[in-house]
């Protein structure tokens, strides 16, 4: 009889603790916390202080200060190379235009400064083509600074037949390394 007895106490415990009842309960709960988490940024807002307007001026300029720097920044990386005639250090008319265009960015952003590169093709001595390459950056770099950039922010350097943008062994190929490439950057 006692574990009869035993039998139907637990018969009547066991669905009174199962979990379908707190389930149920929980759910609830949990769409209230989202309810709250929901209100808990609208009601943050409302209750931060709206920034001054010259808080929201001083935010607007510095994004506008730093959209121009990435747009310099941009404009830096994409001068254009000129290009020379073979055994040639003197400035065509295509250069003399670019340079134009150049010296008037440069002009426009004192914040940069320009190295200029001369290259030379594949013909001729190590040391012939770089005293050419040498030549043909001074020739940019003095008429720079003939329409107004600093000389102070403009350096040179050859680096002759070492370093052709073309590898190929014509005509095409020397044309395209016969080159004054401009590394513009920042001053630090």
């Amino acid at each position: 009889m006692t574990l009869f007895l035993v039998a139907i106490i637990c018969a009547l415990v066991m669905p009174a603790g199962c979990a379908k009842k707190a389930i149920m309960k929980e759910e609830p709960v949990v769409e209230k916390e989202a309810a709250v988490e929901k209100q808990a940024p609208a009601q943050a807002a409302e209750a931060a202080p709206a920034k001054a307007p010259e808080e929201q001026k001083v935010d607007e300029a510095a994004m506008a200060v730093a959209a121009a720097a990435a747009l310099a920044d941009k404009e830096a990386s994409q001068f254009a190379d000129i290009h020379f005639a073979f055994d040639r250090f003197d400035l065509r008319p295509d250069a003399r235009e670019i340079l134009d265009m150049h010296a008037k960015w440069l002009t426009a952003h004192p914040e940069f400064i320009v190295r200029i590169e001369g290259n030379c093709d594949e013909r001729g001595t190590v040391e012939y083509n770089m005293a050419l390459g040498q030549r043909r950056a001074a020739s940019a770099m003095k008429y720079l600074v003939d329409l107004g950039v600093g000389k102070n922010r403009i350096s040179t350097v050859s680096y002759g037949k070492e370093r052709p943008l073309d590898p190929g062994h014509n005509e095409e190929a020397w044309a395209k390394n016969r080159r004054d490439h401009f590394n513009v950057m920042r001053q630090k």
